[in-house]
């Protein structure tokens, strides 16, 4: 194994990981599909830090965070749905994107490119990744009640701004870090479909989270593997692989 593969392993693994884990949370909102709005508005980021020639997910973090911070305040101030309000300001993000980003330099954005990661991006990778698994392990019983009725949460005493601003700091991070791995475009599909193939097989919610973060893991480290022999983008692969768990796990759904 060659030490750029290990860096690439790393940092998928993680990114992977810790977003199926998040996606759990976000499938039981039914707002997993949010994510890849969220990565489009990432795309602003993305163009400058490839003209510039610095981190794709450096680049990405402060636009994403911004585009989470103006959804939390509309949330508050308009009440209207979150879904909502993330297509507007996704869409926004998406238009300044293509005034800047190069198009013959497009792939890496919209379809990641982790094969180039340094020891910066992986130690990033690993500490952020680790972080939001450890944040919303310790949220994760009052995230989930206000998932399910926000006015019950509140009835229990739990701050639901404080928890939503968490819980949505905490999909920023995985969207900034989930552009390195399978860029701009596939975001919604790396927290999606580890968290639906894992409901397929889970009987509690301790599995739901456990094995959801398995199949991330397992999905990032056989696309990054397959990529390295095929020179195909690890991106797409890391999705396919993912795709195909969610089929096998199919037939052992629960009825």
């Amino acid at each position: 194994m060659t030490y750029q593969l290990a860096l690439s392993l790393v940092s998928g693994v993680f990114i992977s990981g810790s977003a199926a884990y998040l996606g759990t949370l976000m499938l039981s909102r039914k707002m997993a599909v949010i994510a890849g709005p969220l990565g489009h508005l990432a795309l602003p980021g993305a163009a400058l830090a490839i003209v510039y020639g610095f981190s794709i997910s450096l680049g990405a973090f402060p636009f994403v965070v911004l585009g989470i911070i103006l959804i939390w305040l509309l949330e508050i101030r308009t009440k209207l749905a979150m879904e909502a309000l993330t297509a507007i300001v996704f869409a926004t993000g998406v238009a300044t994107a293509f005034l800047f980003l190069p198009i013959d330099k497009a792939e890496a954005a919209l379809v990641g490119d982790i094969s180039k990661v340094g020891i910066y991006d992986t130690v990033a990778s690993v500490v952020l990744g680790s972080m939001v698994v450890l944040i919303i392990n310790r949220s994760y019983s009052k995230i989930m009640l206000i998932n399910i009725h926000e006015d019950v949460a509140k009835t229990e005493g739990v701050d639901v701004k404080l928890y939503n601003l968490i819980y949505l700091s905490s999909i920023a991070v995985i969207v900034a870090l989930g552009v390195d791995l399978v860029g701009g475009l596939m975001t919604a599909a790396l927290v999606a479909i580890p968290a639906a193939a894992a409901k397929n097989v889970s009987r509690t919610l301790a599995q739901f989270g456990t094995t959801a973060g398995l199949f991330g893991v397992v999905s990032a480290a056989l696309g990054i593997i397959v990529s390295s022999f095929t020179a195909l983008p690890a991106g797409p692969l890391v999705i396919l692989t993912s795709g195909i768990i969610f089929l096998v796990t199919v037939p052992l759904a629960k009825v």
